[in-house]
């Protein structure tokens, strides 16, 4: 393993979204992350995984019935001498099945326990179901997102699963690392995407407060209102963006597109707004976004393509930063950040469930006698190889 958290060991107890994020994340960096399954995922008749589910490359799988006392015991003693567990079950669903934090930092005390959760351990809600769009909902951003006259539109599930939750538990584990291998006191972490979404939203609370934003949609600089910071339709269907916010790069851009402005005329006024985004429509759909590309791609005119992600791949920019790698057959977004003593690895292909588990537990301390009788007795159980 490579990557600035090579030699860390993490524990995943299963979950979906966030938490298989931000163990990606770990995974991503060089930790040692085993990945919890039940064991009746390795008896389905295709052993592989009915798609490929990117969000678990970089680790290993190991399928161990952790509803039996002596599959949870094996769990127990993967904590044993584990950096890290993470998981992402309702509150009080891991106290009930017996790996609680009380129960993993007596024996672990420089653990780091990372719970993730939509609502958080604790609140009114904190029982209640959920996803993505509920959290940002109540966090006050999906409010903001949209178009005037419309209902808000989801920004997929990037606000409150991955940024604000799977991205924000990985920063609060490597934050409580760094506190363990200080004072060798572990604790527990609480990311709520409720919390994540919110903390995501900060600058514009202070915007807010100064009395500079807008709760109606579409009077703001950067949410779609002003004609200098929006996307456009080109003659080919397609759309370019442009984010002409400072003085300096409006100018650039209505010098390369011919914007017809009087002098001195200052675009932040909310006043020139309807005849500038009039101009800029009729403008760019004059050309198709290619040729647009050729004429404002690289300058300062704050301008780019939008791309699909089948696009996004093939642009010279990215393929320079090698910002996508190919994992088994698949292209995939790259490691993220970048570091200049510690690069970070392609990531290995997402594994089959169970697919490591007879050399995974005795490489993390399991007699081997200890895991055959387990798995002979199926409280383990080992993928098919084919």
């Amino acid at each position: 393993m490579t990557g600035p958290l090579s030699g860390l060991r993490v524990v995943e107890a299963g979950g979906i979204g966030p938490g298989p994020f931000a163990a990606m994340m770990l995974a991503d960096m060089g930790a040692d992350v085993l990945r919890i399954e039940p064991p009746r995922l390795t008896r389905e008749t295709d052993v592989s995984r009915l798609d490929y589910d990117a969000l678990m490359r970089g680790r290993r799988s190991v399928a161990v019935d952790i509803k039996d006392p002596e599959g949870l015991e094996c769990l127990l003693r993967l904590v044993d001498s584990a950096d890290v567990l993470l998981e992402g079950f309702r509150p009080g669903v891991a106290e009930r099945l017996g790996f609680g934090p009380d129960v993993c930092l007596a024996r672990r005390p420089s653990l780091v326990y990372g719970r993730i959760t939509g609502w958080g351990q604790d609140g009114p809600l904190a029982q209640a179901a959920g996803h993505d769009i509920n959290y940002i909902a109540l966090a006050g951003v999906l409010a903001h997102l949209g178009r005037p006259g419309q209902p808000p539109v989801p920004p997929l599930n990037l606000v409150g699963d991955f940024g604000g939750g799977g991205m924000l538990m990985a920063f609060g584990i490597v934050c409580a690392l760094q506190h363990a291998r200080t004072s060798g006191v572990g604790q527990v972490v609480d990311a709520a995407m409720v919390d994540g979404a919110a903390l995501l939203s900060t600058m514009f609370h202070g915007e807010v407060a100064q009395g500079r934003w807008s709760d109606e949609l579409g009077r703001n600089n950067i949410d779609g209102g002003a004609p200098h910071y929006d996307v456009y339709e080109t003659s080919d269907g397609k759309h370019i963006a442009v984010g002409a916010f400072e003085p300096r790069f409006f100018a650039e851009l209505a010098a390369k597109v011919g914007l017809d402005v009087p002098p001195g005329a200052n675009h932040l006024d909310r006043r020139n707004w309807p005849e500038i985004r009039r101009q800029l429509t009729e403008i760019f759909r004059g050309r198709t976004r290619d040729e647009w590309c050729g004429v404002l791609e690289g300058t300062d005119a704050c301008f780019s393509p939008v791309l699909t992600m089948g696009e996004t791949t093939e642009h010279a920019h990215i393929r320079a930063r090698g910002t996508f790698v190919d994992v088994d057959g698949v292209t995939l977004p790259a490691p993220a950040p970048r570091f200049s003593a510690t690069p970070a690895a392609v990531p290995s292909a997402p594994p089959r469930p169970g697919q490591h588990t007879l050399s995974a537990l005795e490489q993390w301390g399991i007699p081997a006698e200890t895991v055959a009788d387990l798995a002979e007795r199926g409280v383990v159980a080992q993928a098919a190889t084919s």
